[in-house]
């Protein structure tokens, strides 16, 4: 097992790297635990004999609003949760910022921890801090930054994951690898079959240095007030296109980092060269590349974007493969990038 520590203004988190769900007990106090999951990971792990009270949500980027955390709120008044009671969020990255933000909401704030199910959330979703959920059909738009006290990331609840859920996950790697890891991104050019094949200690790197990175990132910048931002490469436009299409968040962030690298070519920032391999990389790792939607709805929902600032939006741009920069982009330019 590696630990990997996040320090910040909001606490320490400890990201557990091939810790096992059977363990959960290690981490958490004596005092109450009450489990936040949703539906299908209760139904495949039988989490009732891990903790007091168990809390079932539904699946799905529907669910994740308001009015979610108010169900959850009351069934913890109704539990007679109080500020001795540690709340663990089981499951994939909805979960965690469901379960973190009512974490640390409830009475002010509770202790809380995850562990994380699928690879979206081991090497991105449930690390950082980041807690929150959807309004108004903006994305992430209520939140708040706090730490959870660990995140386990067990390997072995990787093997229960449909393939187009392990996909998702490979598209944040690839982000992380673009943005701040050069060698990390030929060693995905190398291995990918074995990483499809979810070999063990090719995935164990892939994991640990996805959340090193990540971890390093968040350690100098917990808020996003500045280097943060690079880690929403391929997103903008990949929120845009999820809310869009309905497409799972990695399959929208992969087609995102297609045309995020596409308008870096535009502004002489990257090379063809450099293009042309993360576009091949995505292919190989069975991402898509292609925008398959109407424009006009994919700007509607950049419309939307939390980013936006005037008629620009806080756009990552890589410079280089291994190395991003941040500038301001124009909804026109981006209009342009989807249309070309």
């Amino acid at each position: 097992m590696e630990t990997i520590t996040i320090r910040g203004n909001m606490g320490a988190s400890s990201i557990l790297i091939g810790e096992h769900l059977e363990n959960l007990h290690r981490y958490v106090p004596v005092s109450r635990t009450i489990i936040i999951t949703d539906v299908n990971v209760h139904e495949i792990y039988r989490l009732n004999t891990m903790a007091d009270d168990v809390i079932t949500i539904g699946t799905g980027e529907k669910i994740k609003t308001l009015e979610t955390v108010g169900d959850i709120y009351a069934q913890l008044v109704s539990l007679k949760a109080d500020r001795s009671s540690f709340i663990v969020g089981i499951g994939g990255g909805i979960v965690c910022d469901i379960a973190g933000f009512v974490a640390s909401t409830f009475l002010r704030g509770v202790r809380f921890g995850f562990v994380a199910t699928t690879l979206l959330a081991q090497v991105d979703a449930s690390v950082g801090g980041k807690n929150g959920v959807n309004y108004g059909g903006y994305k992430n738009m209520v939140g708040v930054f706090n730490q959870p006290e660990f995140v386990i990331c067990d390997p072995d609840l990787l093997k229960s994951l449909p393939q187009r859920e392990r996909l998702c996950g490979f598209a944040e790697i690839v982000k992380h690898a673009a943005i701040a890891d050069a060698d990390l991104f030929a060693y995905l050019e190398q291995n990918y079959k074995s990483a499809h094949a979810l070999d063990s200690q090719v995935i164990e790197k892939l994991v640990v240095d996805s959340v090193t990175i990540k971890s390093s990132i968040v350690n100098r910048d917990e808020t996003e007030r500045g280097e943060r931002r690079i880690l929403n490469f391929g997103h903008t436009f990949g929120h845009a296109i999820e809310k869009a299409t309905g497409v799972p968040h990695g399959e929208a962030v992969s087609r995102g980092m297609v045309i995020a690298s596409a308008l870096s070519v535009r502004r002489a920032h990257l090379t063809t060269a450099e293009d042309q391999r993360l576009k091949a990389l995505l292919h190989n790792l069975k991402l898509p590349t292609r925008l398959e939607s109407e424009p006009r709805r994919i700007l509607e929902a950049l419309g939307k974007d939390k980013k936006r600032e005037d008629n620009c939006i806080n756009f990552v741009l890589l410079h280089k493969i291994g190395n991003a920069i941040v500038d301001k982009i124009s909804f026109e330019e981006l209009k342009d990038a989807i249309d070309g």
